[in-house]
């Protein structure tokens, strides 16, 4: 099967319908913000989607890296999603629990390594537990697969790189994060860093991009206007940006629904920008 890809959004009734397909593997990637005070891995072994598998972004990640899940190299990457039983062939579901964090950013760091054939489970785990489809306890090990990665850099973007751009003018930056934290007006979840935002950059909270009655994303044409609110023009360049690369990814789901698939993330966002001394900031 080609790595053809697949919908950026499947619906929870569809992959109930599917769960016994041999190219199909789930992954839970839930995620929390260290307030939230909630442990993703003990959850997701009390209960989770039939044979799903656990994501942990913070252990996929280059792991030497002070700054927080950070992209790994594409080997270590290919190694650790191979273990989970994901080959170039598998339809790669990803969900959580936790409004989209980190189920988009698993689907963009598929994408990153050149595997498309990565959906997000619409509405999550919420969703699929309010439809009263089935849910299992159980630690399902899939058989180590060969997992060939590529490599997309347009899709991200580092400090220097984005530094440039935005002296250029040659790119819309759009924070995720909420209100207060981009305006300055509230502290940061992590110490030690400074409170803004990236001089110039546009701002939409990405729970903004979500249904309260759903737990899904908002129709297109909602999620379209959400996005030229916030002074985006669809037809130019975008990189988006958050606290750590999370939240970031759920814009980015947002613009590849909006016919952007080209939207980079800034993989260090707040945490390296505003944990440096040598970067702009502005506030309000």
């Amino acid at each position: 099967m080609a790595n053809i890809a697949a919908p950026p959004l499947v619906d929870a009734l569809w992959l109930s319908q599917r769960l016994d397909d041999p190219h199909i593997t789930v992954v839970d990637a839930s995620f929390f913000l260290p307030a939230q005070q909630r442990n993703a891995k003990a959850e997701f072994a009390a209960a989770h989607i039939p044979g799903a598998r656990f994501f942990d972004i913070d252990a996929i990640a280059d792991i030497a890296n002070p700054l927080p899940h950070m992209l790994p190299a594409p080997e270590f990457f290919a190694e650790q999603v191979g273990r989970l039983g994901i080959a170039n062939d598998t339809h790669v579901i990803a969900y959580d629990g936790n409004d989209f964090m980190a189920s988009a950013r698993v689907w963009w760091t598929f994408r990153v390594f050149g595997h498309d054939r990565v959906s997000v489970l619409d509405g999550g785990f919420r969703r699929w537990q309010a439809l009263g489809l089935p849910v299992s306890s159980e630690d399902t090990a899939g058989a180590e697969r060969a997992f060939r990665p590529g490599f997309r850099p347009e899709l991200v973007l580092n400090l220097e790189t984005l530094r440039r751009l935005c002296d250029e003018r040659t790119v819309q930056v759009l924070d995720a994060r909420s209100p207060g934290r981009f305006a300055g007006t509230e502290p940061e979840p992590r110490a030690g860093l400074r409170s803004g935002h990236i001089p110039g950059s546009r701002h939409l909270f990405f729970k903004r991009l979500i249904d309260e009655a759903t737990q899904g994303l908002k129709p297109v044409a909602e999620l379209e206007a959400l996005f030229r609110d916030a002074g985006i023009d669809l037809a130019r360049p975008v990189a988006t940006t958050c606290g750590t690369g999370v939240t970031a990814s759920i814009l980015a789901l947002g613009l590849y629904l909006l016919g952007r698939p080209d939207a980079a993330v800034y993989d260090g966002s707040w945490t390296e920008w505003g944990g440096r001394a040598d970067t702009p900031i502005e506030t309000g």
